[in-house]
């Protein structure tokens, strides 16, 4: 299966069964259309379909039948989408609370009556935006107040937190917004008004734990928090994942993993086996034995060692045809580009890549071929104008190069523009008519559109057209892989465990159909240890399959054991392809350190499996 396509193997973020994202059955680059969830809310329940490879945690939002059938818990009486700008009069009774009925209530109700028109003072100032008198008259109704009045006191203390808000002193808001969850742990208006004052202040892990705790509360239903929470966490994600990217040991990929992604290359020169005249008379006689190369190349002897999959040795041996401008020069730059690609080492792919494009003289294919992963990585970096630049200018310099509309297509998919990605793919398809890939991925586009869409007859179209490709191309497992995306997403469940299980009849070396048919069991049949089997499985297969790991992480996060969770995604963290892919594993990781200090601090705890 051709999984690493040049825009998603660099991105390398792996799209679930069911999310009706991705391009590729395994590691395919999530992009629009994850069914409008925020990118790092993941549902793992059952009969709910899992989204994967999007963003970060909180890894438990149940069905809406589930979440309509519990309580709510906001201690602060809010509505799905209110904005928290207004002060209160009571912030709803905490576990316990009440007014005690003992001999000296009476006193007790004069002082807090007090109080009350205090804050009833304060409030009018408040709505007339005279907010320095607000704060006096709360700062009254807290000093007015019975110090067991806890509920009443958290009010005025969030009340006052709301005045200090309107004038940007962050700081006090952070304070008073402090004494009131002390006063009242649940309390979900203070808890998201601290959390916003902990972004201003830049404190993020702050931030992201009382965001954490209001989305829990809440249960995921009010849109302020959910923003704020994925805002948080990306950012968290960028800063950790530049600082730990820029300083991280080079890691090659599996040989699976190099051999599938040099395998969705038709026209690329560099990597078709070694022409007879490369080698000596003598080493074509040596069947299975190490070849030495009739010329003296250091492009040739990394050639060589790209035959015998020792991939360590190539960018040196490409180094060395490059220094001493050997006639193979131009295939050298773009080979230890490739590589350098490979190992998450854009920065130093770059030059060699610019230096093959500009080279006039080059082969064309050579610079098409050039262009065309320059063009990924910029996708890759999220630069999409800078790489369709180039994918077009590939297209200019050779228009009859099927590997362009192929790798354009599957650019315009993560771009969300289907009808011209199904254009190229039909260009590619007319120049290369046995092109198994771009027709499977052409039938995943129409139905991502239908779905999307949704559109019924239309679904029904492409899933027709998965099964003439299926039949034209037996062979073809990304064609299997594709079609039991879509046949997940229309709970045909069953067939789906068929067509993943033909892709692995067919490459029984790629981890991430194991991990896809995991993910499977725990949509279909609820068999966490039948899932929990297949992605082992995948990662006894390929010990660098950072899918896997990250899969892994989510449901121990869904089970409850923060710690391997932890343990999961920071090994991912560790074999993330690119910064950004990182990035994505760090809000993972953030997010589960953040839910279990909320457990810590408050008792708050998601469902588990």
């Amino acid at each position: 299966m051709a999984a690493s396509k040049p825009v998603e193997a660099a991105v390398v973020a792996a799209a679930a069964p069911g999310s009706g994202s991705g391009v590729g059955g395994g590691g395919a680059a999530a992009g629009p259309g994850t069914g409008g969830l925020p990118r790092w809310q993941l549902a793992l329940a059952v009969g709910a379909p899992l989204l994967l490879g999007a963003g970060a945690m909180y890894l438990w939002s149940r069905q809406r039948r589930r979440r309509e059938a519990g309580g709510r818990g906001d201690a602060g009486g809010l509505k799905r989408n209110s904005e928290r700008k207004t002060p209160e009069g009571r912030a709803s009774p905490a576990p316990g609370s009440g007014h005690p009925e003992d001999p000296g209530a009476h006193l007790e109700m004069n002082s807090l009556d007090r109080a009350q028109a205090a804050k009833n003072k304060g409030n009018k100032y408040f709505k007339a935006g005279k907010y320095e008198q607000a704060i006096h008259c709360y700062t009254e109704a807290i000093s007015l107040c019975p110090t067991e009045k806890n509920v009443d006191l958290s009010t005025f203390y969030q009340n006052r937190a709301a005045a200090f808000e309107q004038l940007q002193k962050w700081k006090e808001v952070a304070q008073d917004c402090t004494k009131a969850v002390e006063l009242n742990p649940k309390y979900v208006k203070a808890l998201f008004r601290r959390a916003k004052a902990h972004e201003k202040l830049d404190n993020k892990k702050e931030c992201l734990e009382d965001v954490t705790a209001v989305c829990i509360l809440e249960g995921f239903q009010n849109q302020q928090s959910m923003l704020l929470a994925d805002k948080v966490l990306k950012l968290l994600g960028k800063e950790k994942a530049k600082e730990k990217y820029k300083n991280r040991e080079p890691l090659m990929p599996s040989p699976q993993f190099i051999k599938s992604y040099f395998s969705s290359f038709t026209d690329d020169i560099i990597s078709q086996p070694m022409l007879k005249g490369e080698k000596s008379d003598e080493d074509k006689d040596k069947e299975g034995e190490v070849l030495e190369v009739k010329e003296n190349s250091g492009y040739l002897k990394a050639k060589q060692y790209m035959e015998e999959e020792n991939y360590d040795k190539i960018i040196s041996e490409c180094s060395k045809e490059i220094d001493a401008q050997g006639k193979y020069m131009a295939e050298a730059l773009l080979l230890r580009a490739t590589f350098y690609l490979l190992i998450g080492n854009a920065n130093a792919a770059k030059p060699d890549l610019d230096k093959v494009i500009s080279l006039k003289e080059a082969n064309v294919k050579l610079r098409a071929n050039a262009l065309i992963k320059r063009g990924s990585m910029y996708m890759q970096q999220q630069q999409p104008l800078l790489s369709t630049q180039d994918f077009n200018m590939a297209a200019d310099i050779d228009p009859q190069n099927a590997d362009v509309y192929h790798h354009r297509g599957q650019l315009k998919i993560l771009l969300d523009q289907v009808e011209e990605a199904v254009a190229d793919f039909d260009e590619c398809i007319r120049l290369r008519p046995e092109s198994a890939l771009a027709q499977a991925q052409k039938c995943f586009a129409l139905y991502r559109q239908a779905y999307t869409g949704n559109n019924s007859s239309q679904i029904q179209a492409a899933m027709k057209g998965f099964e003439e490709v299926i039949k034209k191309f037996p062979r073809c497992a990304e064609g299997y892989a594709l079609y039991a995306q879509a046949l997940t997403d229309q709970q045909q469940f069953g067939k789906a465990d068929e067509m993943y299980d033909k892709c692995i009849d067919l490459e029984p070396d790629n981890a991430t159909t194991y991990v896809h048919k995991g993910l499977l069991q725990l949509q279909w049949k609820q068999d966490l240890d039948r899932g929990l089997e297949l992605i082992s499985k995948a990662i006894e297969i390929d010990s660098k399959c950072d899918f896997a790991y990250e899969t892994m992480g989510t449901i121990e996060v869904q089970r409850g054991n923060m710690e391997k969770a932890i343990d999961m995604f920071n090994k991912a963290i560790n074999l993330a392809k690119s910064e950004m892919e990182m990035a994505h594993l760090y809000s993972l990781c953030d997010a589960a350190h953040a839910q279990t200090e909320v457990a810590k601090k408050y008792g708050l705890k998601p469902p588990t499996l």
